[in-house]
């Protein structure tokens, strides 16, 4: 009977040893505008964790809201003409 520890070593050693290829790296720059957009979102959301929102930090949530969607239909529509 083989023990999991040997049959796991087998599956996941040579899946970790790699790094990304060229292809992962340019998808994951084609998705910076869309992460950076969720980062600024998730900021501007955890600034109004501890008080109430002024309308300064609504206008901000918005804005950021405004951001990501805008970063998203961009992402979808350069990946739906690569696909294309």
């Amino acid at each position: 009977m083989k023990t999991i520890a040997a049959l796991q070593n087998l599956v996941t050693a040579a899946s970790l040893d790699g790094e990304p290829s060229a292809a992962e790296l340019d998808a994951i720059e084609a998705e910076m505008p869309l992460i950076r957009a969720e980062v600024e979102l998730l900021d501007a959301q955890i600034m109004t964790l501890d008080r109430a929102p002024t309308e300064l930090d609504e206008r901000r949530i918005r804005r950021a809201r405004r951001r990501v969607l805008a970063a998203r239909r961009t992402l979808a529509n350069t990946t739906a003409g690569e696909v294309a």
